[in-house]
């Protein structure tokens, strides 16, 4: 190989401008100056935001390169979404429509350039793509499969000019159903089966007379979804939605419908003394066929075992085979005392109300938990969380203080073990806590490489793209979130908040802000969302309005403790919101 030359796998881009000769030939100096903007204020810094770079401009096209497929085909996704809503506003002659090519090949780097076959197919892919257009090779495909929440249509395999071998096509555009094209706020209509395996693990019933085995009910369902959110080949509803149903009648079938699977699993426990008795089966909605049912006699020290049978019967129903590893993974286990696990259950249930009084009841059964078993990670976290939340509250005390007990916890946490996602989601949120947005970033791609099903595992992601400035890419995950939990929490829909209002996406933004007041009128950070967007559309009156909510809701809240509340690493963004705020009337 030539001095100066070096091969490395890539992720390959190739664009170009649908029409170009007749956009010239119509008008040439306005087009050039169209492309030209269009370029520099949307094109190249979504590149920059997904992580790549533009190798070389070509006319009417680019070739660009990114060490992640996924951010590559998000990227592609996303901007031909976001051209898409901008040809809106102007007249038909002067639409610009792209058409992307992404390609998964090894590449001869040749100082800033890239030559090669990998870069040859990509550009192939990009004829064979329609207008406002993506399409990507198999290869692509198998990387990216699970990752978003955009939906590719198989191509099949085409011919492309001057490649030997067929190239086997997957192609997406803005006019197919595809959940990351719009704001989900449930399932008010049935969502499409995925191309995998999918499941809902419905909480089990409490047949017992102890109300402290609601506990252990909601934990048995909790754990089975955990360990089957770690294989990226099967899809599973995060506990939030399925415990909707929680001490409802049911009909299985509509359940499978609401959220969007073919399979769901249910079971009861009943208690007497030291002994369990579980039931468990697994239904195929399609037909009402029961592919798996089980009775369990056995002692309370016998319950994690019990977990670990359940969810390797539904792997087996489902005809996915693990490897040694992935076994090993799935099946890890934090405790083995039923008592700190117990504890640890009904910490995280209060903790997830988020309000102000819950946590500190989370506080002391974790703190109880830690003492009994101070090797479980899972109590270490649940304990930072609780600092960290008092840490957000922004104006109740010493913030640092808060958070420095959040990360002395994760820090244990993640001594003890690093693969738990919900250590891996404390250790992202503490870390943008303290200002270090992309280390945050960082340990959170890594969550949800470990926890690809994990529908909180990517929006912690989310959370943190958000933190760190990468708006574009944080909606895409934060909407991935959502597929996977249809009935998703307040806290999922206030990020994409943040997000699509820094973005300048006001009008979907105000929706979102309403949604989330109808759910909760006392969320006093979609008000201040909602008086800022106000604020921008010029309504006064109803940002005034919007900030006596607020004033009513947190009366201690302060201009000052803003950027402590919203921890953005963009400054701008930060002066503009505060600066909006102001002038709608929240108080110095």
């Amino acid at each position: 190989m030539a001095e100066g030359t070096q091969r490395r796998l890539a992720a390959i881009v190739s664009a170009d401008v649908v029409g170009y000769s007749r956009l010239m030939g119509a008008d040439e100096a306005g087009t050039h100056a169209r492309l030209k903007s269009r370029y520099a204020g949307l094109i190249e810094p979504m590149i920059a935001g997904h992580g790549g770079r533009v190798v070389k401009l070509m006319g009417d096209g680019l070739l660009a390169e990114f060490p992640s497929v996924v951010d590559a085909v998000s990227w592609a996704v996303e901007s031909q979404t976001k051209v898409a809503e901008l040809n809106t506003d102007g007249p038909d002659d002067q639409r610009i429509d792209y058409r992307v090519g992404v390609n998964l090949g090894d590449v001869i780097v040749d100082g800033d350039d890239i030559f090669g076959d990998g870069v040859n197919v990509a550009a192939r892919l990009q004829e064979m793509a329609e207008p406002g257009g993506v399409c990507i090779s198999a290869k692509v495909h198998a990387e990216v499969r699970g990752k978003l929440s955009a939906a590719f249509a198989d191509g099949g395999a085409q011919t492309a000019k001057n490649i030997t071998e067929p190239v086997h096509v997957w192609r997406w555009s803005p006019d197919q159903p595809a959940i990351a094209n719009s704001v989900i706020t449930g399932p008010d209509k049935p969502l499409p089966l995925p191309d995998k395996p999918s499941i809902a693990v419905l909480r089990f019933d409490n047949m017992s007379s102890e109300p402290e085995h609601e506990y252990f009910a909601d934990g048995i369902a909790e754990d089975i979804i955990t360990a089957l959110s770690k294989i990226s080949r099967i899809r599973v509803i995060a506990r939030n939605s399925t415990f909707v149903y929680k001490g409802k009648a049911h009909d299985l079938r509509q359940v499978a419908t609401e959220l969007g699977v073919r399979y769901v699993l249910e079971g009861s426990i009943r208690s007497g003394g030291n002994r369990l008795r579980i039931t468990a089966q697994l239904i195929d909605a399609g037909d009402g066929s029961h592919l798996w049912a089980e009775r369990f006699d056995r002692t309370i020290e016998d319950i994690f075992d019990i977990q670990d049978e359940i969810t390797k019967e539904i792997v087996t129903a489902l005809r996915v085979n693990l490897t040694d590893g992935e076994e090993a993974h799935v099946m890890a286990r934090g405790t083995n005392d039923v008592e700190a696990w117990q504890l640890c259950t009904r910490a995280t249930e209060l903790f997830m109300q988020f309000n102000s009084t819950d946590y500190l009841e989370a506080r002391t059964l974790a703190e109880k938990a830690v003492a009994r078993d101070p090797n479980y990670a899972y109590a270490w976290a649940t304990l930072g969380f609780t600092h960290w939340w008092d840490g957000r509250l922004g104006y109740t005390g010493d913030t640092q203080a808060k958070f420095a007990n959040a990360k002395d916890s994760a820090e244990r946490a993640m001594a003890l073990d690093a693969t738990v996602s919900w250590v891996i989601g404390l250790s992202t949120m503490v870390a943008s806590a303290l200002n270090h947005h992309e280390e945050g970033v960082v340990v959170a791609r890594r969550g949800l490489e470990l926890h690809p099903g994990n529908a909180d595992a990517r929006a912690f992601l989310a959370f943190a793209l958000v933190r760190a400035a990468h708006y574009r890419e944080a909606v895409g995950h934060f909407r991935a979130a959502m597929l996977l939990n249809p009935f998703h929490p307040n806290w999922y829909r206030n990020g994409l908040l943040s997000a699509l209002t820094i973005l300048d996406e006001l009008d979907e933004g105000l929706a979102l802000a309403d949604e989330i007041l109808g759910i909760e009128p006392g969320f006093f950070q979609a008000w201040l969302q909602r008086a800022y967007i106000y604020h921008l559309q010029g309504q006064s009156d109803e940002a005034a309005q919007a900030i006596a909510e607020v004033t009513r809701l947190a009366p201690d809240l302060r201009l000052k403790h803003i950027p402590g509340l919203y921890q953005i690493n963009d400054k701008a963004a930060t002066k503009r919101f505060v600066d909006g705020l102001r002038t709608a009337g929240l108080p110095e």
